[in-house]
C-alpha cells in the first residue's frame, strides 16, 4: 500500500518551521519553498550542498532565460532565507545580488471607463465587488476578505482586517457605495447566498469567500464587454481610485492612509498620472513674449 501523502525532507521541514516561527504568511512561505525547489532542480542535488559559485551561476542562468526583475528578486529572497536562516550560512549568498526593478506608471481608467466597466460586469455580486474596489481603493485580496460585520454605516467606514503587511485599517464608505452594498445584501440574503456574519462576497459555497482569481477573471471579462482596450486588472481600480482622489485635490497624505501605504513616496507616484492636475499647469512657453 502506497502513501498518498508526499514525504517532506528534514531540511524542508526545518525551513517550514523557520518560516512558521517568524509567522510568515502562507503566500510568502509558498514562494520561498518554490524558490528553493526550483534551484534544487537546477542543481540536481540537495540545495544545502551548493557552493557560492553555483549560486552565482544560477542567477546568470535565470537572467539568460529571460526572468523578470521581480521574479528574479523573489527567487533571491527565497534562497536568502534558506541559506541565511535555515542553514545559518549567509556567506554562500555573497555573489547573488538583487536587481533594480524598473518603475513603470500604473494603468489608470477615466471615470467614464470605470462606470462602463462596472456596468458591464456580469452579475450583481461582481458589480458590487468592483464598486467596492474602486470606491475604497482596496486590494483584491482585501475586497474578498470583507465580512458583513465589517460595514459600519454609523461611522461610514469599512474595517479592513489584516490587510497587506498584516495591518488593520479603515476604508472610506461613501453613501453611494453603502446603498449598493445594501442592495447586494438584500438580494444575496433572499437567494440564500450569504450567511449570518459571513463573507460579504461569498463563493459558490457560502462558507468560502470569492477568490481573487475569480474576481480578476470577472474584471477582465467586464473590460472586454465594455470595449476597454487598456490592460485592466483589479489593481487598476485601486490606481484609478488614488489618481481620481488626487485630481479632486484630496491631500496626498490622506490618500496614503486610505491606501495603507507605508511610505509617502509610493503614493506620490500617482502625481505622475493625474492628468487633470497636469492640464492645470501653465507651460512657461505660454508666458514668453513675442520676440
Amino acid at each position: 500500500m502506497t502513501s498518498s501523502t508526499q514525504t517532506i525532507s528534514p531540511l524542508r521541514q526545518r525551513m517550514i518551521d523557520d518560516m512558521r516561527m517568524r509567522k510568515l504568511c502562507d503566500k510568502t512561505q509558498s514562494a520561498y519553498i518554490r524558490a528553493v525547489r526550483q534551484f534544487t532542480a537546477y542543481l540536481g542535488r540537495p540545495p544545502d550542498t551548493a557552493t557560492i559559485e553555483e549560486l552565482r551561476c544560477y542567477q546568470l542562468h535565470l537572467v539568460d532565460h529571460g526572468i523578470s526583475p521581480i521574479s528574479l528578486n523573489a527567487a533571491i529572497t527565497g534562497l536568502k532565507f534558506f541559506f541565511d536562516v535555515t542553514l545559518g550560512d549567509s556567506e554562500r549568498m555573497a555573489k547573488m545580488q538583487p536587481v533594480r526593478v524598473p518603475r513603470t506608471l500604473p494603468v489608470v481608467l477615466s471615470r467614464e471607463e470605470v462606470a462602463r466597466l462596472i456596468a458591464a460586469s456580469g452579475n450583481l455580486k461582481h458589480q458590487t465587488a468592483l464598486s467596492v474596489a474602486y470606491g475604497t481603493g482596496l486590494r483584491a485580496s482585501e475586497v474578498v476578505a470583507l465580512k458583513v460585520g465589517d460595514i459600519d454605516s454609523g461611522r461610514m467606514t469599512l474595517r479592513v482586517e489584516q490587510g497587506k503587511g498584516r495591518k488593520d485599517r479603515y476604508a472610506m464608505l461613501s453613501p453611494v457605495l453603502l446603498e449598493r452594498l445594501r442592495v447586494w445584501w438584500r438580494v444575496a440574503r433572499s437567494q440564500g447566498k450569504m450567511l449570518d456574519g459571513g463573507w460579504l462576497f461569498p463563493g459558490l459555497n457560502p462558507v468560502e469567500p470569492l477568490s481573487t482569481r475569480q474576481l480578476n477573471r470577472a474584471i477582465k471579462t467586464a473590460a472586454e464587454a465594455a470595449h476597454i482596450d487598456k490592460r485592466v486588472s483589479m489593481h487598476t481600480l485601486r490606481h484609478s481610485f488614488a489618481t481620481h482622489l488626487l485630481e479632486q485635490k484630496v491631500d496626498i497624505r490622506v490618500i496614503q492612509v486610505l491606501l495603507g501605504h507605508k511610505k509617502l513616496e509610493t503614493t506620490a507616484l500617482y502625481t505622475q498620472v493625474a492628468t487633470d492636475i497636469l492640464r492645470e499647469v501653465i507651460s512657461p512657453l505660454e508666458r514668453l513674449q513675442p520676440a
